[in-house]
């Protein structure tokens, strides 16, 4: 009994109890059915026609001493596996939730299935107990011996079938429990992937091009709709898709992420709806997929003109009729998800090309957001300059360095072809070298990739080497010195601190103090400040 009670897996306690009461002297075969539906049972969601959700009485124990040479009976399937409720005597004794006592068997009675079995095995009595527990009807229990069981021996049998009921109710709930604590696991292993993989902290911004993206995010977050997010790589979508949970109805509830762009083409459906034991090589254990991860919750499935074709009508089916199948599982399940897509694909084109399904395009485009380039938001590059600043001196725990006019002003003046990711790699690299240099400076060339020997192209050079005009040398120094002219005009002749000309340019006070001098520029452009002369 104490084996029993401290068991908690329900396959243990079952086979503990039908082998420790098939050790008692006399007693031939010893059998435990569970009320369950038809595809909880192991044996009847493998195949078997019964695969509905009728519940019914399945046997799931069984063990006893034959008197024919090697016959053995921990064998549950059969014409006794599957009994309905209110049919045969162990489909009464559930019904009705009373014990049957039959204290001296011929064989003759009408419910005996098999009198043969009956004369061979030198059947006596039959005995049953419902597994009951608060109320509720688990199981049956039923032995049948050699000899003719007494009153003592069936309320032994009550008190055995007791503890096994309580048993079992401890065991479904450890099992819950650990479906429960499985699944927070799996939650939490993905929202550490998630946050470890936030790219830009925050939405930040107020240019005209970002105000009309928010105002379809805060339109759509309180509906269900089904939303496309559409831009170039690099413009923020993972984040625009967390602003839409996050103002929803689902925000307490689990935002899971998955990047079909890194998805193996085989593994698809297994990321997706997860798979079983067994399913495939490697199949170890049970997995949840992330559909059922995101149950209640949202799901946004980045890169989605990634998923091959052959894996787009069991989305498809998801977001029409929220079903699915774990691989390997026939055994269909719901779930209640929001979704949301993104790509840097144009889908439309790729509709037409064959390489995506049409009606699943329009699925997921119910409301489309499209996310403008770094290019076309650049009053929003100081702000998110400075937020970057802030963030990657945090990262490398040192004080943040300033972000000056000019240096704004530069990086306004370069295209983004990466975005905002690439502006945050830009703002992390630079943050790095000032701590060595002291001076905040971005590296805002890009390969030449007609230049073999890999030399660079600065910002705002043609595309074309041999169309960029070839400056003389005292053309270069011209240029230089009127350059300088202007930001000591714009510095009202200052050169150090704050607003002063080094600032503008970018460069350190010292180095433009040194080409000041060198140009002779303080001679002929700065008069001092005292000066009387006409």
């Amino acid at each position: 009994m104490l084996s029993i009670a401290e068991s908690r897996s329900a396959d243990q306690i079952l086979e503990q109890v039908v082998q420790g009461i098939a050790e008692a002297s006399d007693l031939a075969l010893a059998r435990l059915w569970l009320l369950q539906l038809d595809s909880e049972c192991p044996l009847c969601s493998e195949g078997s026609k019964h695969t509905g959700d009728e519940r019914a009485l399945h046997l799931r124990a069984s063990a006893g001493q034959s008197q024919r040479p090697g016959v053995r009976y921990a064998d549950i399937g059969g014409h006794s596996h599957r009994i309905v409720v209110g049919e045969r005597k162990i489909g009464c004794i559930a019904a009705s939730g009373t014990p049957l006592l039959i204290p001296k068997v011929t064989g003759t009675e009408a419910w005996v299935a098999d009198p043969e079995w009956i004369r061979t095995e030198r059947i006596r009595s039959f005995a049953g107990q419902p597994l009951i527990f608060r109320g509720e009807t688990l199981g049956v229990l039923a032995v049948f011996s050699r000899t003719d069981s007494s009153e003592e021996e069936f309320r032994w049998l009550r008190t055995f079938a007791d503890h096994a009921a309580i048993a079992m109710a401890n065991a479904k709930a450890y099992e819950q429990l650990d479906r429960l604590r499985a699944q927070l696991q799996a939650e939490n292993e993905y929202l550490h992937e998630e946050i470890d993989a936030m790219q830009f902290g925050q939405i930040v911004g107020h240019s005209p091009a970002l105000r009309t993206v928010l105002e379809q995010v805060a339109l759509v977050a309180q509906t269900a709709a089904t939303v496309l997010i559409t831009g170039e790589s690099g413009t923020g979508k993972e984040l625009v898709a967390r602003a839409i949970h996050d103002q929803g109805p689902r925000r307490l509830r689990p935002f899971v992420k998955v990047n079909c762009g890194a998805i193996p083409e085989a593994l698809f459906e297994s990321e997706f709806f997860g798979h079983v034991k067994g399913a495939f090589t490697g199949a170890v254990k049970d997995r949840m997929g992330r559909f059922e991860l995101a149950h209640t919750g949202s799901i946004f499935l980045d890169e989605v003109g990634e998923i091959p074709l052959s894996m787009q009508p069991k989305l498809l089916r998801v977001l029409q009729e929220k079903q699915f199948e774990r691989v390997g599982d026939e055994r269909t399940g719901t779930v209640d998800v929001r979704v949301m897509a993104a790509t840097n694909r144009d889908l439309q084109r790729d509709v037409k090309q064959g390489r995506f399904r049409e009606d699943l395009f329009y699925r997921l485009s119910v409301f489309p957001v499209e996310l403008p380039p770094l290019r076309q938001r650049k009053e929003d590059i100081p702000d998110l300059a400075l937020s970057f600043l802030r963030k990657s001196a945090s990262t490398l725990g040192v004080p943040a360095p300033r972000l000056t006019q000019a240096n704004a002003r530069q990086l306004q003046s370069y295209d983004w072809p990466g975005n905002i990711r690439e502006l945050e790699n830009v703002i992390e690299r630079a943050t790095i070298l000032f701590q060595k240099s002291g001076r905040l400076s971005f590296d805002l060339k890009l390969p030449n990739p007609g230049n073999s020997a890999g030399k660079n192209r600065a910002v705002g050079a043609t595309d074309r080497a041999d169309d960029a005009p070839v400056l003389t040398r005292d053309l270069l120094r011209q240029r230089e010195i009127q350059n300088i002219q202007a930001a000591l005009k714009r510095a009202n002749g200052k050169v150090f601190g704050p607003g002063g000309a080094a600032e503008l340019l970018g460069m350190p006070s010292t180095t433009l103090a040194s080409r000041i001098k060198a140009l002779g520029l303080r001679r002929t452009f700065i008069a001092p400040s005292n000066s009387n002369n006409p």
